[in-house]
């Protein structure tokens, strides 16, 4: 039997980048500006023919505004294209009830938050809070019960409706709280704290009620993701609650890929979609940001997802067929590499810190969500069997699954909970199950697994499953082909202990469906930001509520069956939000670190670094931009502010000179 131990230090990567720490107050404001501008040929074809009204009067009083010595080339100029390749297929634009854009930035592109943090991570550790966004502004009360933002005033969604609070209750008194509708991300009521409560106090401010006081963490939860408001003068008529003859799947699926112009406050709006081709994204004319000298944002005119893989995005954008590329498939990173060396090499190619990284998640719910069967109740029962996840951990070779994806020193074994590169990493209190085969047989038959008939495979105790085999589905993504090498890496690894795993793979569009559902046995899950900052998503590290955690939910009563360790977790973790004192807040997360990895709550697979691949001639790309932290490289580069010089401009526009149309039209208006 080998002990646990301490997990092997990641080994040195000298290639990543480093950013320039800054203060929020130094990359934005909100302020009134003596004149604004607009790219020429809007002025000349939409404003003048009184198809538009003027760029000052389509502008909120005050305008968000970037600040010019932030932007690492200074203000820009218009025109140019920024064309994405993405591996996912748009199910839809109601983002709010569950519909996928297809990732690959679109939804970031396309859609507002009350607050922002992707760009978080050149922000000084001592100036470190969500950036205003939507909420331009927000104070606490007095004891920090309550929290009152400031919304955006006069700000319009692309179609010129006012935006207001009326959008900002419609999400959260429709969507959040509703228990019929499950938001893209999964924003539940508990997301922002068990008993929180949320209202309108006029048109342009909202007050939140906490039962904790100075909850700032929630904050993160009103970025990306989890509170980003739709169009409710669009949504709200095909809501059941408004439109009785409306089922949810109605409401769910009532603006496919083919209704375009959809009502966006982002900085550019679907206006063309061809099925595994093309999708077609042009400037947003009443979009509320713009830069120190006035002019309106953004200054690509056009964003285009070429549909393909998500490997041939890399190749791309590293051969310069495409423009940009978040290289996390290592897979690719040797012939990215190689093609950004060439002297001729149209795209550059940065690394950053090991943000991404992969767990095996074990369902954990017995008490009926996803409604399993006699085998899937079992399997779950065995989740929850310490012994048995200690078997799984053991066995899997760590080291052998990332030298598998790439060989180098981009990957390091990652034994669980939160990753090397966070600021709240100790290793001392990380504990590490290293491989050994003997060890993991030695813990499943401690947990009461035999192999009873001979075939090689361990069965279940008699009297349950009947005493067949144990056989476990895997669910893992086909989309990406890093979920599916890691989940086939699994299935080998595992069988020589005696277990068998069944592929489950699927699309992505129907592995989160799956997911949602709780009907799976094991997840192989790509991580998100919970655990590389803490601070984000903080409510995601436990099942702090009923539909928080991916793996652990409640089932049809709405109670949870957590375990004692669980218990102890979701302790942790309120007890992290609660307070804002640092030191507490690192011993808080030190022991969140040491329970999570004793009991092996969740199986860490592999972490590595990742890169983003940009073309040369865009410039205002920040020095040190990560591919993933707290938030994906689309957001953490601000594209709005990304620009092409005059002389580097090229004749990728699909609709130049053209500006979307009414919502649901066929076509932007030429």
């Amino acid at each position: 039997m080998l002990e646990p131990t301490t997990p092997p230090d990641p080994p040195s990567f000298e290639a990543q980048g480093k950013p320039n720490f800054v203060g929020v107050a130094d990359i934005l404001e909100f302020r009134a500006l003596p004149e604004y501008h607009e790219p020429d040929w809007v002025t000349a074809k939409y404003v003048s023919a009184g198809l538009l009204p003027s760029v000052k009067d389509r502008l909120p009083t005050e305008p968000l505004v970037f600040k010019a010595a932030n932007m690492p080339d200074g203000i820009g100029v218009y025109g140019d294209v920024m064309r994405h390749v993405i591996g996912g297929r748009p199910e839809g634009w109601n983002y709010a009830a569950g519909q996928s854009q297809g990732w690959g930035g679109i939804d970031i592109g396309t859609m507002e938050c009350l607050t922002r943090t992707g760009p978080l991570f050149q922000i000084k550790a001592e100036d470190l809070e969500p950036l205003p966004n939507l909420a331009r502004s927000w104070e606490w009360s007095e004891d920090g019960y309550q929290l009152t933002m400031h919304l955006i005033e006069g700000a319009k969604w692309s179609d010129g409706v006012p935006f207001d609070a009326d959008d900002v209750m419609f999400y959260w008194e429709d969507n959040v709280l509703d228990p019929n509708v499950t938001p893209l991300n999964g924003a539940s009521p508990e997301t922002f704290g068990v008993g929180t409560t949320l209202e309108k106090v006029d048109a342009n401010t909202i007050r939140w009620t906490f039962k904790e006081p100075f909850p700032k963490q929630y904050l993160y939860q009103m970025g990306y993701g989890t509170f980003c408001p739709g169009p409710a003068h669009l949504l709200k008529p095909q809501h059941p609650k408004y439109n009785p003859a409306n089922s949810y799947e109605d409401y769910k699926n009532a603006f496919p890929p083919t209704y375009l112009n959809f009502p966006v406050m982002g900085a550019w709006v679907v206006v063309e979609y061809r099925p595994d081709d093309i999708i077609v994204t042009r400037r947003n004319p009443y979009y509320w940001k713009v830069d120190e000298a006035g002019n309106q944002l953004p200054y690509l005119n056009e964003v285009h997802y070429r549909l393909s893989t998500w490997a041939d995005r890399d190749v791309q954008a590293a051969a310069g067929t495409g423009d940009y590329s978040n290289l996390e498939q290592p897979e690719n990173y040797v012939e990215a590499l190689k093609r950004s060396a060439a002297d001729d090499a149209p795209a550059r190619l940065e690394f950053g810190p090991r943000t991404i990284g992969y767990s095996l998640l074990l369902n954990y719910s017995a008490n009926g969500w996803g409604e399993p069967d006699a085998r899937s109740q079992a399997v779950r029962e065995l989740n929850r069997n310490l012994d048995f996840r200690k078997a799984i951990s053991t066995a899997l070779d760590r080291q052998k699954l990332g030298e598998s994806l790439v060989k180098g020193p981009f990957t390091a074994i990652y034994p669980g909970g939160l990753y090397s590169a966070s600021a709240y990493y100790d290793k001392a209190s990380t504990v590490y199950y290293p491989y050994s085969l003997e060890t993991a047989k030695a813990y499943l038959a401690k947990a009461g697994l035999v192999d009873t008939d001979g075939d090689g495979i361990v069965n279940f105790p008699a009297g349950t499953a009947g005493g067949a085999n144990v056989e476990i589905a895997l669910l893992s993504e086909t989309d990406l082909r890093t979920n599916k090498n890691i989940g086939e890496a699994i299935i080998a690894q595992l069988e020589p202990l005696g277990i068998r795993v069944v592929s489950n793979f699927m699309g992505n569009n129907e592995t989160l469906a799956r997911q949602a559902a709780g009907q799976y046995d094991w997840l192989v899950y790509r991580n998100q930001s919970e655990l590389i900052t803490a601070v984000q998503n903080t409510v995601a590290l436990a099942p702090t509520g009923p539909r928080v955690s991916v793996f652990h939910r409640a089932g049809t009563d709405g109670s949870l069956d957590l375990l004692p360790f669980e218990t102890d977790l979701v302790e942790t973790v309120n007890s992290f939000i609660a307070t804002n004192d640092p030191a507490e807040r690192i011993a808080l997360m030190k022991h969140y670190q040491q329970v999570y990895t004793e009991n092996v709550y969740a199986v860490g697979l592999t972490q590595y670094s990742a890169a983003l691949i940009v073309n040369k001639r865009f410039a205002n790309i920040p020095i040190g931009a990560p591919n993933f932290m707290f938030n994906w490289g689309e957001d953490s580069i601000m594209r709005e502010r990304v620009f092409v010089s005059a002389d580097k401009q090229q004749d990728y526009e699909l609709h130049p000179e053209s500006l979307p149309g009414t919502p649901g039209s066929p076509d932007p208006i030429d």
